[in-house]
């Protein structure tokens, strides 16, 4: 397993039913952890890469309806 972590600044805060479909989220194997932080506005995830790769969690992130606006870049 390769744990990798990615963050994205995101625009219109979560509301309820977003949150609901992030729950539902977590439930897709390969995904360990989702981490908001509404002070910046970053929403970090950790997945296992040898099942996702970043795109695919960017879509998911978009189908539970996230507002995303740009990827974070890892320092």
């Amino acid at each position: 397993m390769t744990q990798l972590e990615v963050s994205y600044h995101y625009g219109a805060i979560p509301g309820e039913a977003q949150m609901r479909a992030m729950d539902n989220m977590r439930e897709v194997y390969g995904i360990r952890r989702v981490t908001f932080a509404e002070k910046d506005k970053t929403v970090k995830i950790e997945f296992d890469a040898s099942r996702l790769k970043e795109p695919v969690v960017a879509g998911l992130l978009r189908r539970a309806g996230i507002d995303l606006l740009e990827k974070i870049a890892q320092v």
